[in-house]
């Protein structure tokens, strides 16, 4: 098994919807564009990145968002180096289709009470629901691990909450560790390493915004 070196999680730079909310009511959420300064930051993390991955070669997945596609554009990575796939699965999570502003932030009052994972929007995903398909992504990502000629890298073009619970999902986070951690702001990375253990690890941890509550032992 070629497992790769380093798997890189970016959150989308900034869209039209991070700025205006009332985007959602004329405009589909898979459709919204990066702003500039979202161009701007995703330039900038593509510098980084290519830096970081140097010759060797990237696998990349992305969501089917535009703004994804967008920021995976501004990272201008060689076309010769990359071996790029779109992949639903790792869509923003559904909030439902068009989007009254004020709807809407009255459902995200009654998360922020409920709680983020387990609160499904009314014709949308709840966060459990993106954690199970982010946990078939990944049963498909071990899969591709099996080729010998797996890429050392892996970039996972996709968006704030999906990588927190990709996350989640890889390292065995429980529920309350994953309801106090906030989203990565645009453009911004995390990067599983694999160590000489054999075992991965997150390159800097994910801001905490309160302490975990669990409820049992498990936390």
């Amino acid at each position: 098994m070629a497992r790769p070196r380093r798997i890189v999680l970016v959150r989308h730079g900034e869209s039209e919807g991070n700025v205006d909310d009332t985007v959602y009511e004329r405009e589909p959420d898979h459709a919204l564009r990066l702003t500039e300064t979202g161009w701007r930051q995703a330039a900038e993390t593509g510098e980084r990145l290519r830096e970081l991955f140097g010759d060797e070669p990237v696998s990349v997945y992305v969501s089917p968002y535009r703004r994804t596609h967008e920021t995976l554009r501004a990272f201008r990575l060689p076309a010769e180096q990359v071996r790029v796939r779109e992949e639903p699965r790792l869509r923003e999570q559904d909030w439902g289709n068009w989007q009254e502003r004020e709807d809407v932030r009255l459902q995200k009052a009654y998360r922020d009470a409920y709680g983020h994972f387990f609160y499904r929007f009314a014709q949308g995903e709840s966060g459990a629901d993106v954690y199970d398909r982010v946990g078939a992504f990944l049963e498909s990502l071990y899969r591709s691990f099996e080729a010998p000629d797996h890429p050392p890298n892996v970039l996972l073009v996709t968006h704030g909450l999906t990588m927190r619970l990709f996350c989640m999902r890889w390292f065995h986070w429980t529920v309350a560790d994953f309801e106090s951690l906030s989203n990565p702001g645009n453009a911004e990375t995390r990067t599983l390493l694999l160590g000489n253990d054999g075992r991965y690890r997150l390159d800097r941890p994910f801001e905490r915004w309160r302490t975990p509550e669990p409820y049992g032992p498990t936390g």
